[in-house]
């Protein structure tokens, strides 16, 4: 059971977690791979809405995605996205990145093989990776401008759709413990984090909601 305040912390670290960048056209649309194949059907809404001509997705497979997705995420994100309707050719695979920073770069050197200036990326992750997903593409792909978006939904939503409350709330734990450390490893740009939402992951981190944390 989780608590009211323990609740009320997740909601806020979660807030934290999404940039509410207005979606806008851009040059391309980059689905970030993971478990949650609603990133490949919220990508492709966005290109349907003209928010860019071109999609591509990347993503290898993790310990948590190999027996959802063992042909690869990016693999089945653009399987989901060719049953959607999308032409074939303007879906873009990058089936090798196992984690955010090589989604990024990896991209960046697929599109630039295949000739296509990039000025602006839309970034499309889980909900409460959108500030991580903009901090490493904004480290490692400084010059074009970047857009964060994700499946529209409220945290008890979210919770809702994966079913297990702590898991999530692991998650968005471990999720913020990267956007602090990471800068000096040279992974991100930093992201100051408020005083609140530091309060309220030291909280969590008490309770117990310490699975996600990366050691250090």
């Amino acid at each position: 059971m989780i608590s009211e305040r323990a609740w009320a912390d997740a909601e806020l670290i979660w807030e934290f977690h999404q940039m509410h960048h207005e979606p806008r056209p851009c040059s391309v649309a980059v689905g970030l791979g993971s478990h949650d194949l609603g990133v490949a059907d919220t990508t492709v809404d966005l290109y349907r809405r003209g928010m860019a001509p071109l999609i591509v997705f990347t993503g290898a497979t993790s310990p948590t995605t190999r027996a959802w997705m063992p042909r690869g995420e990016a693999v089945h994100y653009r399987e989901r996205a060719l049953e959607l309707g999308v032409p074939p050719e303007e879906v873009l695979l990058e089936p090798n990145a196992r984690n955010t920073g090589e989604n990024i770069r990896l991209t960046r050197a697929l599109l630039e093989d295949a000739g296509r200036p990039i000025e602006s990326v839309l970034l499309i992750s889980k909900p409460y990776e959108e500030r991580r997903a903009y901090a490493t593409a904004r480290k490692l792909w400084p010059e074009v401008e970047v857009v964060s978006a994700s499946t529209p939904m409220t945290f008890t939503e979210y919770v809702d759709a994966i079913g297990d409350p702590k898991l999530v709330i692991d998650m968005l734990v471990g999720a913020l413990q990267r956007l602090t450390f990471y800068p000096e490893e040279g992974f991100t740009i930093e992201m100051p984090v408020p005083a609140s939402v530091q309060e309220a992951y030291t909280r969590l981190c008490n309770l117990g909601f310490t699975s996600r944390l990366a050691k250090r």
